[in-house]
């Protein structure tokens, strides 16, 4: 199902180098039962610069063109998804490049407690300013798998694996417990980078509209 929501968490990012902390505003808007936009806002300082302000967006567009396939396979959905380099690079709040990304998303369900949202989509990443000619262009091939404890508790556990001119492999692990039904929930993530060694922790809350 797709929810109009609002998630606002603070955000703490271990680096090797300078670490970074703030506010990362998720904001989903659902137009009708298949079509969703999310906008993904970070505000984070940087403790080696001192600087705080706007780091990359991110966008993502979602459209179910199917339903109920099967008894299991409950949908199928292309997305789009862009990384924009609106964070200052000099400052330590940007990468200074744009990541697009499109492909397709499978919901499946293995059991009443677990379903999975297998995904596959082309990724292109775009040169820095000052590294001329090392754009990429590859696969990115993830695995959100939804485990519910109860009718409030649930889990998201995404490996993530991006195939470019190196791999890189990334997780997502985000337990949600859900206040009120539909309307408030608090949720706690861990959002490793294992190949860059990049750690990051967020806390938040989401209201659904």
């Amino acid at each position: 199902n797709l929810y109009t929501k609002v998630n606002a968490a603070f955000e703490y990012q271990s680096h090797q180098g300078a670490d970074l902390y703030g506010t990362r505003i998720n904001v989903q808007y659902a137009f009708d039962p298949d079509n969703l936009l999310l906008v993904e806002v970070p505000l984070l300082r940087n403790e080696g610069t001192g600087k705080f302000g706007l780091s990359d967006t991110r966008v993502r567009y979602f459209h179910v063109v199917k339903r109920n396939i099967t008894e299991r396979l409950i949908a199928i959905a292309p997305y789009a998804d862009i990384t924009m380099p609106n964070g200052s690079f000099n400052n330590g709040l940007g990468a200074d490049l744009w990541s697009l990304a499109a492909g397709v998303v499978a919901g499946y369900v293995v059991s009443p407690k677990i379903a999975m949202f297998p995904g596959v989509g082309i990724i292109h990443i775009t040169e820095p300013n000052d590294y001329p000619g090392s754009s990429q262009t590859g696969i990115n091939l993830q695995t959100n798998m939804s485990i519910s404890f109860s009718q409030r508790a649930f889990l998201f556990v995404n490996p993530i694996v991006s195939i470019l001119s190196d791999t890189i492999w990334t997780g997502e692990f985000n337990f949600n417990y859900m206040i009120t039904p539909n309307k408030f929930k608090v949720n706690a993530g861990y959002f490793p980078n294992f190949t860059n060694e990049i750690n990051t922790f967020r806390v938040g809350a989401t209201l659904f509209f």
